[in-house]
């Protein structure tokens, strides 16, 4: 999968063009870049002109080294066995790229001679120096652990490859009348359903757009969500105002493959177009705050815990692996910290 990058000037400030042809997987990476924008009249995506970027996207202006013959070849294979694994294609471009950065910066090793000194003298020569932040590092450490975990001959100890520590960053919650605010806002009714059903079931952008409508069990009031994050299949409860609103929306539209269809019948709906309802929604409903989609996940899972649900179902609900994952949402419930008296009211 190849993109052209290119460092352009856009509205005064410095950015990176990406362009390539239109690619799933490489839309969904791109997207999980901070600052991320899709240019309409340009038809390219761009994003700041950063260091990280550049790297990242393989700026041919700024980086014009590469990994050795030995290091390309390792870098094939290593895409090969991810791919046996079924490995996302977005996950194999990440892994893959994360590994090319490490094994250009020793291409002058053969990587049989690699060693965890090696990854530290990385980290601290090549990644702090550059102020490269902790989750690309991760990409990194995890690409490495992987790879090595790959091949035999090497001195590397892969259990012994440490993470940098990760900035815990309180997930973004909408209150419910801002929620409410939001959903009520478009007047179009696929525009309403769609929002609205991501919020009341806690759904990914990903996940609604796969939806087909032999998902929707009205009978026992159910959402089938197929192939969701991690290859896993899951239920979520099918709320009774949401499957009156999904009645009405099937006699407008009649969709045939996809739950929600694009202008094309049988084409899934665009996931920008999406992102547009949203951002109009947001500014009808006079909100100032940078709001995604996520948003409304994270607000569908902080709300459920103050309602009083159980972590352990919210973490089902969600798709979590973790439990840990789930446990973020606990710091940015209001209900316990609301009820604690604070000692300035007895002075």
């Amino acid at each position: 999968m190849k993109w052209e990058s290119k460092i352009i000037k856009h509205r005064g400030d410095s950015r990176i063009a990406v362009s390539f042809e239109k690619n799933t997987a490489l839309i969904e990476r791109i997207k999980q870049v901070e600052g991320s924008r899709w240019s309409q009249t340009m038809r390219f995506w761009h994003v700041p002109n950063t260091l990280e970027n550049r790297i990242r996207f393989n700026v041919q202006e700024i980086i014009t080294n590469k990994p050795s013959d030995e290091g390309i070849e390792q870098i094939t294979k290593f895409k090969q066995w991810l791919q046996s694994k079924r490995y996302s294609p977005s996950t194999t471009i990440t892994y893959c790229d994360a590994l090319k950065s490490f094994l250009t910066y020793f291409k002058d090793k053969t990587v049989s001679e690699i060693s965890n000194e090696d990854v530290v003298l990385y980290n601290n020569e090549y990644i702090l120096k550059n102020n490269l932040s902790s989750s690309y590092q991760n990409q990194i450490v995890n690409a490495i652990k992987l790879y090595f975990k790959t091949i035999r001959d090497t001195k590397i100890e892969v259990d012994k490859i440490h993470r940098p520590k990760r900035a815990k960053i309180l997930p973004n919650v909408l209150s419910k009348e801002e929620v409410k605010a939001v959903l009520d806002a478009p007047s179009n009714l696929k525009h309403k359903t769609m929002l609205s059903l991501v919020y009341s079931c806690g759904l990914r952008c990903g996940e609604l757009l796969a939806l087909e409508p032999k998902h929707i069990d009205s009978k026992r009031n159910i959402v089938l969500l197929k192939n969701a994050k991690g290859k896993k299949d899951r239920i979520v409860p099918l709320s009774p105002k949401i499957l009156a609103m999904l009645r009405e929306y099937f006699k407008v539209y009649k969709p045939t493959t996809y739950l929600f269809e694009g202008q094309k019948i049988g084409n899934r709906y665009d996931d920008r177009s999406l992102q547009q309802v949203l951002k109009q929604s947001i500014k009808k409903a006079g909100i100032t705050k940078p709001v995604t989609l996520h948003w409304l996940r994270h607000s569908y899972a902080t709300h459920l815990l103050e309602s009083g649900t159980d972590l352990r179902y919210i973490q089902e609900l969600l798709g979590h692996s973790s439990s840990k994952t789930t446990e973020i949402y606990t710091h940015v419930s209001t209900k316990s910290i609301q009820q604690i008296k604070s000692p300035f009211d007895d002075l």
